[in-house]
């Protein structure tokens, strides 16, 4: 008779913000037990099924729709939610003929219908909050888990006993040598200053916009510096006038030498990379800026209401190694202002020395191993 093995079911997706944390835990499990396999329940989008294939690990999609108010979008929600429970069910059944299960909600809309599976199930859940204001779907969860992890620090009642953990951070994600190393190894000049522009996974067409606009107004700014500038896909965080082309020439027609990508997947030596970053404060986001000790400029994305990005961030902007400033959507308004703190931060090396040193005193980014050994516990 074959041995069982622990099998841990992470669920979540729609962006790697809620699939990065989920493989992070999922190392920390390898590197502690010989005996657990993960898998992963995810959207159907297309970013899921790329990052996760190119992560060479199982998953199964499900056609999770978030919660919403709009009429439309509350029906195909209500629509949908059984069969995708059910869905959740099978990979759970599936699974326990090989041993124990434990599900993993990363919080966001494929969650709240694993953690319901999970309940009938009868099999232990653990949610993983990343965001400093938790979500609908993160709440509901919450109330129906064995443990329940927070890798921010959410305001406001409610949250007394969720266990405080720090940041969430894949190997990949994290820097491998130092900045000379990390550039020589992206094929960059190892002695040149590096920015690192980044919208994450998805992009940010109004960062990539205000960039292009420094460089066609600015360029004598970037003089002496080298960039890597994170795109996002055309469909998603860029498109039109700054895709990712016009973006390449943009800095050509600059002089200003930068790699220019969609999507990089050794993130820890882009960061690694980096004396200064302007980027989208997203948990992640926030996380490995953390995690990689880089100064950085945070523009929260603009469109939530409960600004919970600009609430992940504030830890950082608290300690002094990093800015907070409004993304005012214009590329000349971001200019302005973010573009101004960013330029400054270029001209100030001893200013961002400062900065990484108090990145420093905000401790190791542990959080995933904490919360492997949770897992392992309840098995």
């Amino acid at each position: 008779m074959s041995e069982k093995r622990l099998q841990v079911i992470f669920a979540g997706g729609g962006t790697g913000g809620h699939l990065y944390p989920a493989i992070a835990i999922s190392e920390q499990l390898g590197d502690r037990s010989d005996s657990v396999d993960s898998h992963f329940v995810c959207s159907t989008r297309p970013l899921d099924a790329k990052l996760l294939s190119e992560e060479g690990v199982a998953f199964t999609p499900v056609a999770a729709r978030p919660f919403a108010l709009s009429p439309l979008r509350l029906a195909e929600f209500v629509r949908t939610w059984p069969s995708v429970v059910r869905a959740c069910r099978r990979v759970i059944a599936s699974l326990r003929e090989r041993g124990p299960v434990v599900v993993v909600a990363m919080g966001g809309f494929v969650s709240a219908p694993a953690a319901s599976a999970a309940r009938k199930a009868r099999v232990p859940l653990v949610l993983v909050n990343l965001d400093a204001t938790p979500g609908k779907a993160n709440r509901w969860v919450a109330k129906r888990s064995d443990r329940v992890f927070t890798a921010a620090e959410p305001e406001g009642r409610g949250y007394a006993t969720w266990e405080r953990v720090r940041p969430i951070v894949r190997w990949a994600a994290i820097a491998d040598g130092d900045r000379a190393f990390c550039r020589r190894e992206l094929g960059l000049d190892p002695d040149k200053p590096l920015l690192l522009v980044t919208g994450a996974s998805q992009g940010a067409r109004s960062i990539n916009a205000m960039m292009v606009r420094m460089l066609q107004t600015q360029p004598s700014r970037f003089m002496g510096w080298q960039v890597i500038h994170q795109c996002g896909p055309a469909t998603l965080g860029g498109g039109g006038e700054f895709d990712e082309q016009a973006i390449v020439n943009a800095y050509a027609k600059a002089g200003v030498p930068a790699v220019v990508k969609p999507l990089f997947r050794e993130m820890g030596r882009v960061w690694g990379a980096a004396d200064v970053a302007i980027s989208r404060c997203g948990a992640g986001s926030v996380a490995e800026a953390w995690a990689n000790r880089v100064p950085s400029v945070f523009l929260p994305y603009p469109y939530h209401k409960d600004e919970h990005q600009r609430k992940n961030a504030i830890p950082l902007e608290r300690t002094g190694g990093a800015v907070i400033v409004k993304d005012h959507l214009d590329a000349a308004g971001n200019e302005a202002d973010a573009g101004a703190v960013l330029l400054g931060l270029m001209d100030e090396p001893e200013k961002r020395d400062a900065m990484t040193r108090r990145l420093r005193e905000l401790g190791p980014p542990d959080g995933a191993g904490v919360v492997a050994e949770a897992i392992l516990r309840l098995k």
